[in-house]
């Protein structure tokens, strides 16, 4: 009698599931709560401020949420070394959950204000620090090794597709009712949790407990330099996307510009998430097999170019404008989701175990950056120019960073398959850092 085969595919290990499940929701709820905070600020200071004046607000939340994990990537990334990552999504999700819970109470009662938004704006910065690295480093301690690659692509679409469809779901939930949308976060965090503590017991990286803390926290930053392939893609996603900030001034664009308002907004917000999914519907067909390098590279200048595409609609009629900044959005998600799919399979991939939680953090201050501090510099840029000239420079900006990047870094180019490395050649790579 044979023996039966093992299982070949990650969505048939339970600890695997429950992480999937927690992930999408997590994601759902961090950016659906990332577009109601600058919706609800925007919205409140335009009360009492000019235009200019309430977009500068936009820049300072995504700053207020940027400058936690900036200061403390060092430090979380180690952490998600040395500590069960586990533990750790599970306090920082019930963080998050307990956050997104008062502002939904406030909301509803009324006496949400700006001081209130910005210093929930700053607690969830620092939660995520901690939950980023912790959530992105636990999934390949699910799976056995050989279809690794399968998993790391499967959570890729999973955070991706969350990270595009959260600020929709925000924005629909917003029109509804206000504190809905919050009560909505705390709801999708609660999942999220509920998976976390559905997960098992998991195989732990291995520690190193022979050199001081903080030289392993440099390890992080000197690995990632001298891996050149997980440096190309994760600083181009990082400068491409900070300087392409569209969705950053979508309160803007629905308020003052095409003149919708917050149902439009959900609209607005919806279309990216439209063009996620059915970019990743399409990779659940046919997945991604070949010259991953260059298909990541002319994902960016597309997503550049639509970026321009939706920036130009303030120059339409005003009723074609809000369809054609739509269909811009569904381009720019799409191509969204084939960038981030291939940076963080690469990533993933090409970094050791026991490095794993110090690059994640790395990755997370990168997508941080990009969105985040690319926030605020759309909004502090919006103030000074105006939005449009803000996000049409952004989309330009955002194309000649990538052909840069295509000259800088020909092994971005020369990436040809998710096909992971030769084992000696990472660790040896790992052994040059220390």
């Amino acid at each position: 009698m044979t023996a039966p085969s093992p299982p070949r595919h990650p969505l048939h290990f339970p600890n695997f599931r429950a992480y999937l499940v927690g992930r999408l929701c997590a994601v759902l709820a961090q950016y659906s709560m990332m577009i109601v905070l600058a919706w609800q600020a925007y919205n409140i200071a335009r009360e009492t401020m000019t235009t200019a004046g309430a977009s500068a607000q936009l820049g300072l939340i995504g700053l207020a949420q940027f400058l936690p994990l900036f200061f403390l990537t060092p430090i979380t990334g180690w952490v998600a070394d040395h500590y069960d990552r586990r533990i750790i999504t599970r306090i920082t999700l019930a963080l998050l959950t307990t956050a997104s819970a008062l502002l939904a109470f406030a909301t509803y009662e009324g006496w949400v204000s700006l001081p209130l938004i910005f210093g929930i704006a700053v607690i969830v910065g620092i939660t995520r620090a901690f939950n980023g690295p912790a959530y992105g480093a636990l999934a390949p301690n699910l799976v056995p090794p050989a279809i690794l690659p399968n998993a790391i692509a499967i959570s890729s679409v999973a955070w991706q597709t969350g990270m595009i469809a959260g600020p929709a779901v925000g924005g629909y939930a917003y029109a509804a009712t206000p504190w809905g949308a919050y009560a909505l976060a705390a709801a999708l965090y609660s999942v999220a949790l509920v998976g976390m503590l559905m997960i098992g017991k998991v195989p732990q990286p291995p520690r190193d407990t022979s050199r001081h803390p903080i030289r392993q926290m440099i390890d992080g930053f000197a690995y990632v330099k001298g891996n050149r392939l997980v440096l190309a893609t994760i600083t181009l996603d990082l400068f491409a996307v900070l300087l392409a900030g569209a969705t950053a001034l979508l309160p803007v664009y629905a308020r003052d510009i095409l003149h919708v308002g917050s149902t439009g907004l959900g609209h607005l917000a919806a279309a990216p998430g439209i063009g996620a999914a059915a970019t990743a519907l399409w990779f659940s067909f046919r997945p991604m097999k070949t010259e991953v390098g260059l298909k990541m590279l002319g994902a960016v200048i597309l997503f550049g170019l639509s970026t321009i595409a939706f920036g130009c609609t303030a120059f339409l009629p005003r009723e074609i404008a809000v369809e054609a900044g739509v269909a811009a959005l569904v381009v720019l998600g799409s191509a969204d989701m084939v960038s981030v799919f291939v940076r963080q399979s690469l990533v993933q991939i090409h970094t050791p175990d026991a490095m794993r939680g110090r690059v994640s953090s790395l990755s997370q201050l990168t997508i941080s950056a990009s969105n985040e501090l690319g926030e605020a510099e759309s909004g502090f840029l919006a103030a000074m120019v105006g939005p449009v000239a803000a996000v049409i420079g952004g989309g330009i900006g955002a194309i000649i960073i990538t052909i840069l990047w295509a000259r800088l870094f020909p092994e971005l180019r020369l990436a040809r398959s998710f096909d992971p490395p030769d084992i000696g050649r990472a660790e040896n790579s790992l052994e040059k850092t220390q």
